[in-house]
C-alpha cells in the first residue's frame, strides 16, 4: 500500500519552501539527538507514537534508526504493547461519554 519511494519525492521541498523545510530538517536533527532521553529512548517513543498515529513511513523510518540504536526485538515488541495498551485505553476512556 505504501511505496518508501514516494519519500523520494521529498526532494523537492528544498526548492518549493526552503526556509521552512530546512527549519524542519533541522529540528528534526535536534530532536533526536542524545539529550536526557538517549538516542536508543527516543527511537523506541518515536516507534510508539508511529504505531498509534498509524503512519507507515514512520514506522519504517524509525524501525531502521532504531536498530542503528542497538534497540532490540523485545524492546520493539514491548513498544508494541505499550502503544497498543495507550490505543485500547483511549478507546475505554473516551467510550465513558457513551455511557450517559
Amino acid at each position: 500500500m505504501y511505496d518508501m519511494k514516494q519519500l523520494d519525492k521529498l526532494k523537492k521541498m528544498p526548492q518549493l519552501v526552503p526556509e521552512a523545510y530546512a527549519s524542519y530538517r533541522q529540528f528534526s536533527k535536534q530532536v533526536m539527538q542524545e539529550g536526557a532521553i538517549s538516542v536508543k529512548n527516543k527511537e523506541l517513543i518515536a516507534l510508539a507514537v508511529a504505531m498509534t498515529t498509524q503512519c507507515t513511513y514512520c514506522l519504517e523510518i524509525h524501525k531502521e534508526k532504531a536498530k542503528q540504536a542497538g534497540v532490540t526485538e523485545q524492546e520493539i515488541a514491548e513498544t508494541i504493547m505499550i502503544a497498543s495498551l495507550l490505543r485500547m485505553g483511549a478507546a475505554i476512556t473516551h467510550g465513558a461519554h457513551c455511557l450517559d
